[in-house]
């Protein structure tokens, strides 16, 4: 790219890199400037955007425009750069003589320049065989050449090559960090592989670079590419586990075709049978899946049947059963349902059972009676002193998120986990240390809201689950299923072949709870006739979508009048775009409850500012830490670089007492949590929530959405928006995801 009046440039040697984050390469660096066709202040100005490491007194050309930000004033955003390389021969002589590349000399580079001419450097790189024609250059000092000038050069050169297509420098610089020196190779031979190892790069941007070396039409690559892509996407955002034959072509065709070439169905079913062969996609009758959904499908029908057709380790009467729940019902000054005795009698016979209920019903109830009667007609103790490592207590409670668990253990009073700590997760690279291979220890396992839990989780746990193991599932099938693809607990209750309860009676709603009564009208699709009337624990407040960010504040900042924290009120929406959106309603919210002060520590991130005391949201699961995707946290310390030995600055956050330190590298993984989406609440309860309910969120609003929202709410429920979407809403019905594990599971019965 040369630099002309029609393009904003800066050209000039860096003299101070202020700021770089090494996970996602966002510097800051002020340049002192050469030429220009911009106006600028004066003969220094400071350069952002995504880069590569900048050598410091090295010569670049930056090309971008000049923005005024609020806070750090005039900066110089760059879209795409170069390092300025000698131009003569002599220079390039010299510079590539220098120690940076060890073991060529100036002779050898005399006559490197003698033989390539003046754009050696770019020849090169381009092809490394033009090495080839150098006399006297050994194999050896050739492949280090090159590799040398891939580091001292690739990520330009990425990013330069990009910048044709459209590429800005953050997502060049993402493919740079995938592949490193492969990058350039990737690009030129099979660009199609970004689509699966670059976040942010779809099928038409990496197809714009397949178009460029060539790979068009009905290039194999391209409809290999192409068929995965769809597979992935659809399984992904629609939760699918396999899409139907004839869907997959149809997408198929609207996405390859063009106006130069039409894809035909011949060409995309020969590729869909290759692909078969070769174990890229899996084919069954007129379904094709990702492997991996595949045999996670088959996986779980496989494990639930082995786990359902042992036997359990002990058996016990009637009788003893019943006199074991009367000495509880005595002890805790409590009585049992039919429902609830006949939960816990079933947990204790069965190998496996299913439980489920709405809010209220008393599934808590039950989980404290399964463990509390196991232990004592098993004669375990619950006083955790009497066990250690080689001898681990054998009752195991689980969930799918940190604050679920949390939740089960303040219950039950016993250690609960999360299900990725169950199965000891140690990050995407190395998976899961338990399965069929290194199973669980233990004789009995609940798992909570297993609504939650996806096809290729609950694959990985049922695997792991040992031979004489009793397991309890339990969940509220009207709620959200997993944000991952599968519909495991409507499958499994779907397919009336394990023992299964449903609690229907409604305890919480005789106590007066209004917010109950509301989940049950929902669930059956019917709004109270007293929705918008006041209630003691609920109230409706009426707005338009452009009304919301006021209406949030004031809800919010009456309830800190009464007393409430930014720890006990949770506001809940459906998408994080739009100015009723959860991006909005964070910086809203953040101004309310911790507005900067003089005193009040706070670090930029990008867009965002983190401040001493904000509520935040863990976006990833942090094995080593301890801390999973999800869980609320609040921040306890910031820490300066100059303050620390390090000289990086770090953020402290505590999680319920588990405090986990984070760099500026790290702070992607964290999001405010004044206002969260639905699904990352799913497995959380707040004494307050705050729900909008608008238009603008049409595209998401379904009746378990809503109901899984309100359910969150412990003791006050204040909802705004409009009455007439709340109705819409929750007459549209939940999204039936495409399985067959209901139909594997009823196989067995045939």
């Amino acid at each position: 790219m040369e630099a002309n009046s029609s393009i904003g440039f800066v050209k000039g040697k860096v003299t101070h890199v202020l700021f770089r984050n090494d996970d996602n390469d966002y510097t800051v660096a002020t340049v002192k400037v050469d030429k220009s066709n911009e106006e600028l202040e004066s003969n220094k100005t400071t350069i952002i955007g995504h880069l590569p490491e900048l050598e410091l007194n090295e010569t670049y050309s930056f090309f971008g425009q000049v923005t005024d930000h609020p806070r750090f004033g005039t900066q110089y955003r760059v879209e795409t750069f170069r390092r300025d390389l000698p131009q003569s021969k002599s220079g390039i002589s010299k510079f590539l003589s220098s120690d940076r590349f060890p073991g060529i000399g100036q002779k050898t580079a005399e006559t490197i320049v003698e033989q390539l001419g003046e754009r050696a450097i770019s020849a090169i790189l381009e092809d490394r065989h033009v090495l080839k024609s150098i006399p006297k250059l050994s194999k050896d000092k050739a492949d280090l050449l090159y590799n040398q000038l891939l580091e001292h050069q690739g990520a330009e050169q990425v990013i330069i090559q990009l910048s044709q297509y459209g590429f800005g420098t953050e997502l060049a610089m993402s493919v740079y960090r995938s592949y490193k020196l492969q990058a350039l190779d990737v690009i030129r031979t099979n660009p199609y592989l970004l689509i699966q190892d670059v976040e942010g790069i779809g099928f038409r941007r990496a197809d714009q670079l397949g178009a460029a070396i060539g790979l068009t039409g009905s290039h194999p690559e391209r409809l290999r590419a192409g068929l995965l892509y769809i597979t992935n996407e659809l399984s992904l955002q629609s939760g699918h586990l396999f899409l139907f034959r004839d869907e997959l072509i149809n997408e198929a065709k609207i996405l390859l075709s063009n106006a130069q070439e039409q894809i035909t169905e011949t060409d995309i079913t020969d590729a869909i049978e290759q692909m078969n062969e070769e174990g890229l996609l899996v084919t069954e009758e007129d379904r094709v899946y990702l492997k991996s959904l595949f045999y996670a499908e088959k996986g779980i029908s496989a494990n639930v049947r082995r786990i359902s057709s042992q036997t359990i380790k002990q058996e016990f009467t009637k009788a003893e059963i019943e006199k074991t729940l009367g000495k509880l019902e005595e002890s805790h000054q409590v009585t049992y349902s039919s429902k609830q005795k006949e939960a816990i009698e079933t947990a204790l016979e069965s190998p496996l059972l299913l439980l489920t209920g709405g809010p209220g019903t008393g599934k808590t109830t039950v989980i404290k009676g399964i463990v509390e009667a196991y232990a004592a007609l098993h004669g375990l103790s619950l006083n955790l002193n009497g066990y250690s490592k080689t001898s681990p207590f054998p009752l195991k409670l689980t969930a799918p998120t940190g604050r679920a668990a949390k939740r089960m253990a303040e219950a039950t009073e016993l250690p609960a986990g999360t299900i990725h700590s169950l199965l000891g997760w140690k990050g995407a690279t190395s998976g899961f240390e338990k399965g069929d291979h290194d199973q669980l220890e233990g004789e009995l396992l609940i798992v909570d809201e297993m609504s939650m839990v996806d096809a290729w989780i609950a694959n990985q746990l049922f695997k792991a689950i040992p031979k004489g193991m009793q397991v309890v599932l339990v969940g509220d099938e009207n709620q959200l299923p997993s944000v991952g693809p599968g519909q495991v607990l409507k499958d499994l209750l779907d397919a009336e072949v394990i023992p299964t309860v449903r609690l229907n009676d409604i305890y919480r709603q005789a106590e007066g709870s209004s917010i109950i009564e509301l989940a049950h009208s929902m669930k059956d699709g019917n709004l109270p006739d007293d929705f918008t009337e006041k209630k003691a624990d609920r109230r409706f407040f009426s707005c338009n979508q452009h009304q919301v960010q006021t209406a949030v504040r004031q809800i919010c900042e009456n309830a800190i009048k009464k007393g409430y924290s930014a720890k006990e009120i949770q506001v809940l929406a459906p998408m994080y775009r739009g100015q009723a959106g959860i991006t909005i309603l964070n910086g809203v919210l953040q101004e309310l409850f911790n507005p900067p002060k003089e005193e009040r520590r706070e670090l930029p991130f990008g867009d965002v500012i983190f401040r001493k005391g904000d509520m935040v949201l863990q976006l990833v699961n942090n094995a080593e830490d301890g801390v999973y995707n999800g869980d609320r946290g609040e921040i306890v310390a910031i820490i300066y670089a100059k303050e620390t030995t390090e000289k990086k600055d770090q953020l402290v956050v505590s999680f319920d007492g588990l405090e986990v330190i984070y760099e500026k590298k790290d702070l992607n993984h964290l999001t405010h949590a004044y206002c969260s989406s639905i699904h990352k609440a799913q497995g959380s309860e707040f004494p307050i929530v705050v729900m909008p309910v608008v238009a603008s969120y049409y595209r998401m609003l379904r009746r378990n959405l809503l109901y899984t929202g309100i359910t969150r709410a412990k003791q006050y429920l204040l909802l705004c928006g409009d009455i007439q979407t709340f109705q819409r809403a929750i007459q549209q019905a939940n999204e039936t995801r495409q399985s067959k594990l209901k139909e594997r599971l009823q196989a067995w019965t045939k």
